[in-house]
């Protein structure tokens, strides 16, 4: 029966091994689960959470997961609306159904870390139904959600794509309807994931009482509203990136061209060039100019563990260094150097999320405040490890019964 859903004319592994794999993930979803219901009954104060720290390890997963997944909307773009007038990006479609799920599992996780976030999720449906219009949250909580639902479509049909369920007539036809309008919710996916990217990013930066995320801007837009957009934009492809070369390390298997990474390699260096550039212009303005018109230096805002330790890595090692390796053509020819560029690419995003939430509570605001040191509990560790064991349970289902890879076949020899 296993073999009658797998793929027609690939390998995959054994279904013991298999089986082996998912008892793992269930365990750790199930530790997850069961560390979130221990949130939920004894609240908030079993975690690392406090007056000084609203924010912590759930809403740094949160934001990151969902930079990380902008691969899907980003790279549906450049495929279904860039690719007519620049044909090099057809090539993204031996990758976009991964992208696809990649985004699906990314959005999805970060909105069940969310339910434990708000406290109380019996009033999750408040920020719908009693939307405050002034806050960008609410731009936020309309278009993630509507996002989710757009990701949901264009799985269905990746799924309808399973050999029994293809063998159907009307599910066939009903599949491939959907794949034709793909372009649309892409296309939709876009609009919405662009304004929520930046709000979230602009969330932190109207916070003048803040003065380490504080930022000036464009009428009603921080700066931060336009570097969250750059650096997701600039994460998500080498994200996706990532997660394929992952699969075909364990698989050991060839699933895409070497030319696709090729070109996403040449995409993602080009915009974390735009976004470092504008990155360091930003920090330099907020160091030199805002901070002390508001008194503070920028010594102020690092101390222990919180030190320019950070600083450094976010920009230098993680923004300057790989936009420095992947613009260069020598660069983009060696393996290694390529998702080493990409991983320090995602850690460069995960630490921008961090500090722009974790550091900025942490920092003094007044003479008589003092450093806070934020420390996660098992209560928040175990449903982000849980989180990230659900995105590899889809991503393992996916790609063992459904054809992810339109050029696997003819990638890897089968005797």
């Amino acid at each position: 029966m296993d073999k009658a859903l797998i793929p027609e004319g690939v390998r995959r592994c054994s279904l013991p091994a298999f089986g082996i794999w998912i008892l793992v993930l269930a365990a750790l979803i199930g530790w997850g689960v069961y560390a979130g219901v221990v949130v939920l009954i004894q609240a908030l104060n079993v975690t690392g959470l406090n007056n000084h720290f609203g924010f912590g390890l759930y809403i740094t997963a949160d934001l990151a997961i969902i930079a990380l997944g902008a691969g899907a909307f980003f790279s549906g773009f450049l495929y279904y609306g860039l690719s007519r007038f620049f044909p090099a990006l057809r090539e993204l479609h031996k990758i976009i159904n991964l992208a696809v799920i990649v985004g699906f599992v990314c959005y999805t996780g970060a909105l069940a870390v969310l339910l434990l976030e708000i406290g109380q999720p019996l009033r999750g449906w408040f920020g719908y139904w009693h939307a405050n219009v002034h806050s960008m949250l609410t731009e936020v909580i309309f278009c993630i959600t509507c996002y989710a639902i757009v990701l949901v479509i264009e799985y269905v049909p990746i799924v309808l794509k399973n050999r029994k369920l293809d063998a159907i007539h009307p599910v066939r036809i009903f599949g491939h309807t959907l794949h034709d309008m793909m372009a649309i919710f892409a296309l939709t996916g876009t609009f919405l994931s662009f304004f929520h990217q930046g709000s979230l990013g602009g969330v932190a930066g109207v916070l003048f009482a803040r003065p380490f995320a504080y930022r000036t801007g464009f009428f009603v837009w921080p700066w931060t509203f336009f570097l969250f957009i750059l650096s997701a934009i600039a994460s998500g492809p080498a994200f996706t990136a990532l997660v394929c070369r992952s699969m075909e390390i364990v698989t050991r298997k060839k699933l895409v061209d070497r030319s696709v990474y090729e070109l996403i390699s040449k995409i993602v260096g080009t915009l974390l060039s735009i976004y470092i550039l504008l990155k360091i212009a930003d920090t330099v303005y907020w160091a030199f100019f805002l901070s002390p018109e508001l008194g503070f230096k920028l010594g102020d805002y690092y101390r222990a563990p919180y030190g320019m330790w950070l600083l450094f890595t976010e920009i230098i090692l993680c923004g300057v260094l790989p936009a420095i390796l992947l613009t260069a053509s020598r660069g983009r020819q060696n393996h290694f150097i390529v998702f080493s560029s990409f991983l320090l690419v995602c850690i460069g995003v995960i630490i921008n999320r961090f500090v722009m939430t974790v550091q900025t509570l942490a920092t003094p605001v007044m003479p008589f405040d003092k450093w806070e040191v934020y420390v996660p509990t098992i209560y928040e560790w175990a449903p982000i490890i849980a989180m990230l064991a659900y995105c590899a349970l889809i991503l393992s289902l996916s790609y063992r019964y459904l054809p992810l890879f339109p050029r696997e076949k003819e990638l890897n020899t089968i005797s």
